[in-house]
């Protein structure tokens, strides 16, 4: 699969993807790093929009929200307005050479200001906490490789999850580790680093996410998953479950807390946005699908109810690796899935964060990177300790690790996304227009119809999404 991307959708011209320095922002120490090819640079993107989202939280947001009924709005919401305001993120980076701290001052002026650095608080209240679920994920990898993977029931998994969630030396010592690696990665920079790793990573998620597939797909009853999925449930339809696709939509990109737009800024002038970004959104599509795929069937195979929740990765598969024969194999690869879409995701988030510095304040990438992870690292102990000791611990009713999730969720990546419609659509238009017209091949007709999509259709999508996350209906 691997060569097949390479060769096929990535000709060797995509090599000379970067054929320039990018320019030395006025306060950095060193030129701006760039990607060296346009493999490389759509395998970070993409790995910074998977995440944990296709493997976790797609199958348990399908399977609570009629299967198809929530796959098909999903895909339809992400090719459009979600594959807009991720264009939308991406002009603004190439055309400031920045990140949101910068891009949003530089186009939107100094009335913009404050959501450019709104967005790279996100970002990095986002790490805060997901580094702890990224230690679940080093965690339940190192179990699995122990031969410790897998349980008959899933209310035994649930218990050891809970143990291990509220020892408060384990869980900070999984999420100190995890962020450990993600800092070596973005130490490494853009090229030596974030580069190198994902056309790693990347490949070997989707190889292990197959194997699982095809085994899955192999057991008696695993049709049914596949009907679930696939098979269109008009009477399962409800208005929760199409605003619930709009805003994993929204989530399954990263749209809105910066980092897409950092990325976006290492982009050479030759970089056609339009055709990269595309690529982009249809990798996560398809990590999205390959992630219903790997558990679904293997759920109605074995009689197991889909709507488990969130609990349905974490406490339902262990069950049925136990039934399978040679389970702790796969159990070892289903969580190297998890790690892998993890930290490939954490990797762009710090790195956003720590560029912030270098480009706005002139500080050098690797006290950026070790001062920023101290700091994230500290608000990850309070995310850790949310389980376990800071447990009644509450502030607006909500822990720690609620906190920063709801702020994140629900306030700051919303009013992200909304600031990228309203300045790459409306207040800097002409910079966004001449950044796809380096691309070529935008007509009138197509310009019009995308602007359409940021300036009204995303606003309206985004402010509904939002509204029902805050529980306003």
């Amino acid at each position: 699969m691997c060569v097949f991307i390479s060769r096929r959708l990535f000709p060797k011209s995509g090599a000379k993807f970067a054929l320039q320095t990018l320019p030395m922002h006025q306060n950095a120490s060193s030129p701006r790093s760039s990607w060296t090819s346009r493999l490389g640079f759509i395998l970070a993107a993409a790995g910074s929009a998977v995440g944990l989202g296709a493997i976790w939280k797609f199958p348990y947001m399908a399977g609570t929200n009629g299967g198809s009924i929530f796959l098909l709005p999903y895909i339809f919401f992400t090719l459009t307005i979600g594959l807009a305001l991720l264009i939308g993120e991406m002009c603004m980076g190439r055309h400031a050479r920045g990140g949101a701290g910068t891009a949003f001052r530089k186009l939107g002026g100094r009335a913009w200001g404050w959501a450019g650095l709104l967005s790279v608080l996100t970002g990095a209240l986002v790490l805060a906490f997901y580094s702890v679920v990224g230690g679940w994920t080093v965690h339940y990898l190192v179990e699995a490789c122990l031969g410790r993977g897998v349980a008959e029931d899933p209310s035994t998994m649930r218990s050891a999850f809970e143990a291990f969630a509220a020892d408060p030396v384990s869980s900070i010592g999984c999420h100190a580790a995890f962020l450990t690696a993600t800092a070596a990665v973005v130490l490494c920079g853009v090229e030596k680093g974030i580069e190198r790793v994902s056309k790693i990573l990347m490949p070997l998620l989707f190889i292990l996410m197959l194997v699982l597939i095809v085994r899955g797909l192999s057991l008696p009853g695993a049709f049914e998953g596949l009907r679930f999925l696939f098979k269109p449930d008009p009477s399962a339809f409800t208005g929760e479950a199409l605003l619930n696709a709009m805003g994993f939509a929204f989530f399954s990109l990263s749209v809105g807390s910066g980092s897409m737009m950092n990325y976006g800024s290492y982009l050479g002038e030759e970089a056609k946005i339009g055709s990269s970004t595309t690529w982009i959104v249809l990798l996560a599509i398809l990590a999205s699908i390959l992630g219903g795929l790997m558990i679904m069937p293997a759920v109605f195979a074995f009689g197991l109810s889909p709507d488990a929740g969130p609990g349905l990765t974490f406490a339902t598969m262990p069950a049925v690796f136990a039934k399978l024969p040679f389970g702790h194999l796969f159990a070892v690869a289903f969580y190297a899935c998890l790690f892998v879409a993890a930290i490939t995701s954490s990797i762009s988030i710090l790195e956003m964060s720590t560029q912030y510095f270098v480009d706005e304040h002139g500080v050098s990438k690797r006290t950026a990177v070790v001062g920023v992870s101290t700091v994230l690292g500290l608000l990850g102990i309070l995310s850790a300790l949310s389980f376990g000791p800071l447990a009644d611990v509450k502030i607006f009713g909500r822990t720690f690790f609620d906190l920063f999730d709801g702020f994140t969720s629900n306030i700051g990546m919303p009013i992200g996304c909304l600031s990228i419609a309203l300045v790459a659509g409306g207040v800097a238009w002409s910079a966004t227009r001449g950044e796809l017209a380096k691309s070529g091949g935008w007509t009138q007709g197509a310009l019009k119809a995308f602007r359409f999509v940021l300036l009204v259709l995303g606003p309206i999508v985004i402010l509904a999404v939002a509204g029902k996350a805050l529980g306003l209906y």
